[in-house]
C-alpha cells in the first residue's frame, strides 16, 4: 500500500507483540545485521566503511561500494537514478530486502517493489554519500498539495531521511511521513520495514573515523562528564523538551549548568568536561564550543536544535553538526533544511531512549517524528552511550581517565543527595577530594557543604585554589567561579587571590577579560584593599586605551 505524507508510512496489518527490552538482539547479531554504503568513486569512503566494519565486527560482506555523486547536494533525478535505485537493487540483490519486483514503474521512475520483510539493522552511510536533495516543484503532486499546508509543498529533504524509505513503494515525495517508530515501544509490521539510516561523516576523514573509535572508547568506560542544557529559545515546546532533558539528566546524577537567558552559553561560561550537551537556538556554533581546547570527553552527545543545523557537514565553522563533529563529538543529530520545530528530533526522548540502554540508532528514530524530511543522524547507531553503569565506573576506579574519574565520584554524589542520604554523599566528595583532588570535585564538595547549611567548610575547603600560581586557559571558568563563591560568602581575601591568578591567565575573551577585573575590583574594595583595587582598576584603564597606531611607512 503507497505511503502518503501526513499519514502512516504503511497500514499496520499486523503487531509484532515484543515490547522494548523483550527479544533483544545481542550486540554481536546487531553487527551482522549492519550494512555499510560507502562511495566507490571514493578511495577514502571505502576505507571509512572497512574502518567501521573492523571496529564493529561487521562482516566486510555487509560493505556496498557503490558509484554515487561526489557532491553533497543533488537533484531528486539524480537521487533517484543514481542513490536510492540502485542502493534499493543491491539491497534486494543481496537479500537485506525480501520481496518481488514488477517491471512497472512509479510516476518518478522508481521500480515497484512488493517488500514483505526486511533484515537490517541499520543501514550506514559514510562520508562521500550525497546528504541534500533540492526542492523540485515539478515533481509536487497538485492533487496532494492542496490538502496541506504551504510551507509543507515541497519535497527538499535529506538523502538519509529519503533511504528509510527504501523498504516502501511508491510512497509519496511531497512533504513528509510519519515516523511509526516515534515515541513508541511497540513493533509493528510498518515499523519493521523502516530503515534506520546513520551517517560516518564530518569535514574530514579522520573526524569521520573518530566517531566511530570515540563511541567505542565511552563503551569501554561509559559516560563521563557534564551536562550543559541551552535553554530561551524562541518557542515555548522546544523550552519544554529542554526543561525535561534537564530534569531527566539530573535524575541520573550528573553535574551541569543550564542557560536560561538571551542567546546560548557565552564563551566565558563554564564548559569542562561536556559529555552532554543539549540546546537552541543559534544559526551556528558559538559560545564555549569555539574556544580552543574545549576538551570534550570520549563519547560526547550534543544536540542543537536549528534549521539547517546539519546543511553541509563539510565545514568545520558552519552550522552545528560539522563544526561539533569537527571538536570531536560522538553524536549529533541535525537538519539539511528547514524542517520546522515539530519535526526535529526530540532531546527529552532521544535522552530518555539512550538511558534506558538502546543504542544511538534505535533511540534517535524514537526520538524522530517524521521521515522523507530534513533530519539527518550523525554517529555509530551501534553506540550504546549508558552500556557501562555508574556502578561499573567505580569498579573501574583507577582504570578511568584521571582527568575524568572525577565526575564519575560527583555523579555518585548527586544520587546519594537526591536520596535524601546527604552524609553519604559528603563523604564519598571528601574521599574523592584526597584520593583525585581537582577544581571541579572540590567545588561540588563546597556546593553540597553549603547546601548542608556548612558555609565554614565550604570556604575552607576551597582553600586549595588560593595556592594555585596559574591556571590552564580551559580552567578559567571554573576558576572564576571558585573565585565567585569565595568572594560571595565572606572570604574576600582568598578570593583576591584566585583572582590574581586569574588576570595572569588568558581569558576566553577580551570582554570576559574586562568582566573579571570589574569583579576583582569590586571584591577588593569590599575587602578593603585599595592597593589590588588600583592595580585591577590600572589594568582596566589599560584594555580601554586603544594600542598606538603602527608608525607611517616611509
Amino acid at each position: 500500500m503507497p505511503v502518503t505524507a501526513l499519514k502512516s508510512i504503511r497500514s499496520c496489518l499486523a503487531a509484532v507483540v515484543a515490547l522494548a527490552g523483550g527479544g533483544q538482539l545481542r550486540a554481536d547479531d546487531l553487527a551482522a545485521r549492519v550494512v555499510i554504503l560507502a562511495n566507490a568513486r571514493q578511495p577514502e569512503s571505502v576505507q571509512l566503511a572497512e574502518f567501521y566494519a573492523e571496529k564493529r565486527g561487521i562482516p566486510a560482506a555487509n560493505i556496498m561500494a557503490l558509484p554515487l555523486p561526489e557532491t553533497e547536494d543533488i537533484t531528486w533525478r539524480e537521487f533517484i537514478d543514481q542513490v536510492y535505485q540502485p542502493v534499493q537493487d543491491e539491497l534486494h540483490r543481496r537479500g537485506w530486502l525480501d520481496g518481488t519486483a514488477s517491471r512497472q514503474l512509479d510516476a518518478l521512475g522508481r521500480k515497484r517493489y512488493a517488500f514483505t520483510d526486511s533484515r537490517l539493522a541499520f543501514l550506514v552511510v559514510c562520508r562521500g554519500v550525497p546528504l541534500r536533495i533540492y526542492n523540485d516543484p515539478t515533481l509536487l503532486d497538485e492533487k496532494f498539495g492542496h490538502k496541506i499546508r504551504a510551507i509543507f509543498n515541497k519535497n527538499e529533504a535529506a538523502v538519509d531521511s529519503e533511504l528509510s524509505l527504501l523498504g516502501q513503494s511508491g510512497y509519496e515525495i511531497t512533504a513528509f511521513a510519519t515516523n511509526p517508530l516515534f515515541n513508541t515501544e511497540l513493533r509493528t509490521l510498518e515499523a519493521q520495514m523502516v530503515v534506520k539510516v546513520s551517517r560516518l561523516d564530518g569535514p574530514t576523514f579522520a573526524s569521520a573515523r573518530h566517531l566511530v573509535t570515540s563511541a567505542l572508547e565511552a563503551e569501554a568506560q561509559g559516560l563521563l562528564g557534564r551536562y550543559y542544557v541551552d535553554l530561551g529559545g524562541p518557542d515555548p515546546a522546544g523550552d519544554r523538551w529542554l526543561a525535561a532533558t534537564q530534569a531527566q539528566l539530573q535524575q541520573l546524577g550528573f553535574d551541569g549548568d543550564a542557560h536560561a537567558g538571551a542567546g546560548t552559553f557565552g564563551p566565558e561560561a563554564r564548559f569542562d568536561a561536556p559529555v552532554l550537551y543539549f540546546g537552541w537556538y543559534a544559526g551556528g556554533l558559538n559560545g564555549p564550543f569555539t574556544a580552543g581546547g574545549a576538551g570534550i570527553p570520549p563519547g560526547a552527545i550534543a544536540l542543537h536544535i536549528h534549521s539547517f543545523s546539519a546543511h553541509t557537514l563539510r565545514s568545520a565553522s558552519a552550522g552545528w553538526c560539522g563544526p561539533l563533529v569537527a571538536r570531536g563529538v560522538a553524536a549529533t543529530a541535525g537538519n539539511v533544511f528547514e524542517p520546522y520545530l515539530g519535526f526535529t528530533h526530540r532531546p527529552d526522548l532521544l535522552l530518555q531512549a539512550l538511558a534506558r540502554g538502546r543504542n544511538l540508532g534505535d533511540a534517535a528514530y524514537y526520538a524522530l517524528p517524521v521521515l522523507s524530511w530534513q533530519a539527518v543522524l550523525i554517529g555509530d547507531p551501534l553506540y550504546r552511550p549508558f552500556k557501562v553503569t555508574l556502578e561499573e565506573q567505580e569498579r573501574l576506579g583507577a582504570a578511568l581517565p584521571p582527568g575524568l574519574a572525577t565526575y564519575a565520584v560527583i555523579r555518585r554524589a548527586n544520587l546519594l543527595w537526591r536520596e535524601n542520604k546527604q552524609a553519604a554523599a559528603l563523604a564519598a566528595l571528601r574521599t574523592g577530594m584526597r584520593e583525585q583532588p581537582g577544581l571541579a570535585l572540590g567545588l561540588s564538595l563546597a556546593k553540597m557543604q553549603l547546601a548542608a547549611g556548612d558555609a565554614p567548610a565550604a570556604v575552607a575547603g576551597l582553600g586549595f585554589a588560593t595556592a594555585l600560581k596559574r591556571t590552564r586557559p580551559q580552567d578559567w571558568p571554573l576558576v572564576r567561579e571558585i573565585a565567585g563563591f569565595l568572594a560571595a560568602h565572606d572570604a574576600r581575601p582568598a578570593a583576591l587571590r584566585v583572582y590574581a591568578t586569574l588576570v595572569r591567565t588568558k581569558a576566553p575573551t577580551p570582554e570576559a577579560h574586562k568582566v573579571l577585573l570589574t569583579e576583582a575590583r569590586a571584591t577588593a574594595d569590599a575587602a578593603g584593599d585599595l592597593a589590588l583595587s588600583l592595580e585591577f582598576a590600572r589594568q582596566l584603564n589599560e584594555l580601554a586605551v586603544p594600542p598606538p597606531a603602527p608608525p607611517a611607512a616611509k
